[in-house]
């Protein structure tokens, strides 16, 4: 434990006391009976100074004005290695806690902060009880008596390499939260923001002091509810072992931007306490949009290269040419859309330089609106689908191109009203027309429909539709050719 010397510095590092009269290190006379004094049960202000100083996390010693030490705490005899009993009283560090050919220098500087103003700090090197040397940082001021001159000074020390590590620690927490590359937010356990560095906030679309305290949801269109059952489970369980990929819409003045966070997590505990208590979560993000946008572009073109691959495989083993574009159908529908037609022109196919007139079409495959199931041949009886003036089949015929249609953001009665008025499948949302042509003629249309569980189309879509489109009317055209069954554009045209 430690230990300390009575005297008029000790007086001074403690709580205020009446003087006592005798000379420096004798304990004072008794208070006579009467007198306020320390209770059986209350400590005095030696033994609080002695319980301060043997709690603190740092070593500290201190000196009388003639460098005899006064007081050494429980974490200086860590470090060192000497008890208080053996430090007190000695007389600077010479000839035990330095080396004797450093103990001049040392002591001159130690001694130099009791006129100096402020904290002075330097590195020492001491010896520890066992022989060995410590490299330490110390932080050294004047403890000045009641009249206002020093009476001596404390030395606070510690190990080099703690200090270096502290040190590391805050300028890592400082240039997080000034320079980082990467979004770093801090949220408490309410889970709200509670520190967020400009890489966050940009991220954001706010500033760095407006997210502070709000809930995630009014930064957050999408994946709220994904990112707070992270930080639940950081709270309660701990870091995961691997960053998550998080899809997420942000707020913006210009509507939801939708972007991927790849998102690392840190359970935060408090240092001080004895057992954990959660502090809150450490959250760092990294935008990896375009990556991910990238990855999956480059899987759906291989998935789709091989599904055209398969196809063709597929389809060279057909007798029957139109059944061969049915097989080109099925597999593209694969992951691409819900449902798909097939119309066929009436009379023949329509060349370029054919005078414009009325296209009537007729249904000659469809894949089953009721559920999955391969597509099959129709149209036999060579009835025209009653398509509106304006119709998007019509359109591709007339455009001899592709055509996009959606019943847009329309409540669900709409939009089922919607897609029975282009005789389409109720819970069609979108669609896609891609022409069939061969030989420099149009053949007819192949129609790709999506539920509104599904995105609309794309152009990237629109240019896979176009590739299968193209296979599918050779083996319609060549149905024609041969007057395979299954090609009413033959038959019909007769």
């Amino acid at each position: 434990m430690s230990a300390s010397r009575r005297s008029g510095t000790t007086d001074e590092l403690g709580p205020d006391e009446p003087e006592r009269p005798g000379r420096p290190g004798d304990d004072g006379p008794v208070p006579p009976d009467g007198a306020a004094g320390p209770g059986p049960d209350g400590p005095d202000g030696t033994d609080l100074l002695a319980a301060l100083l043997d709690g603190m996390d740092a070593a500290l010693c201190a000196f009388d004005g003639d460098g005899l030490v006064t007081h050494w705490n429980r974490e200086a005899e860590r470090i060192l290695g000497w008890s208080a009993a053996e430090a007190v009283g000695r007389h600077g560090f010479a000839g035990w806690a330095v080396r004797e050919a450093d103990a001049e220098e040392v002591q001159g500087r130690l001694m130099a902060a009791m006129h100096a103003p402020g904290r002075q700090v330097h590195e020492f090197a001491l010896l520890t009880k066992d022989g060995g040397r410590v490299l330490v940082r110390t932080q050294s001021a004047a403890v000045r008596g009641p009249d206002g001159k020093p009476a001596g000074l404390y030395c606070a020390f510690s190990e080099v390499h703690a200090q270096i590590d502290l040190e590391r620690s805050i300028a890592l927490s400082e240039a997080l939260f000034d320079d980082a590359s990467w979004g770093v937010v801090l949220v408490d356990a309410d889970l709200r923001p509670a520190v967020v560095n400009a890489h966050a906030a940009r991220a954001l679309g706010t500033g760095r002091t407006a997210v502070l305290g709000r809930p995630l949801g009014d930064l957050l269109t999408r994946g709220v509810e994904e990112l707070e059952n992270a930080l639940t489970h950081v709270l309660a369980e701990g870091a995961p072992p691997a960053p998550a990929e998080l899809w997420v819409g942000v707020r913006g003045p210009d509507g939801e931007r939708r972007r991927c966070w790849r998102s690392g997590f840190l359970r935060l505990a408090s240092p001080l306490a004895e057992e954990p208590v959660p502090l809150g979560v450490g959250w760092l993000f990294q935008d990896v949009t375009e990556a991910k946008q990238g990855e999956q572009e480059a899987a759906l073109l291989r998935f789709r290269a091989n599904q055209l691959h398969r196809a063709a495989r597929a389809a060279a083993e057909c007798e029957d040419p139109a059944e061969a574009a049915t097989v080109h159908l099925d597999f593209a529908l694969a992951g691409f859309a819900d449902h798909a037609l097939v119309d066929r022109v009436t009379g023949g196919a329509v060349a370029d330089a054919q005078e414009a007139a009325p296209v009537r079409l007729v249904r000659v495959a469809a894949t089953p609106s009721g559920g999955p199931g391969p597509s099959a041949l129709t149209g036999l009886a060579g009835l025209p689908v009653r398509y509106g003036e304006g119709h998007p089949a019509l359109q591709c015929v007339a455009r001899a191109g592709s055509v996009r249609a959606g019943a847009g953001s329309v409540p669900a009665d709409e939009a089922r009203e919607w897609a029975r008025a282009r005789r389409w499948p109720e819970d069609t949302v979108h669609a896609l027309c891609a022409v069939l042509r061969s030989r420099g003629r149009t053949l007819g249309v192949v129609t790709f429909l999506r539920g509104g569980s599904r995105t609309p189309f794309e152009r990237t879509d629109a240019v896979y539709a176009e590739d299968v489109a193209v296979r599918m009317a050779a083996a319609l055209d060549l149905a024609d050719l041969t007057g395979a069954a299954g090609a009413p554009g033959r038959g019909e045209g007769g």
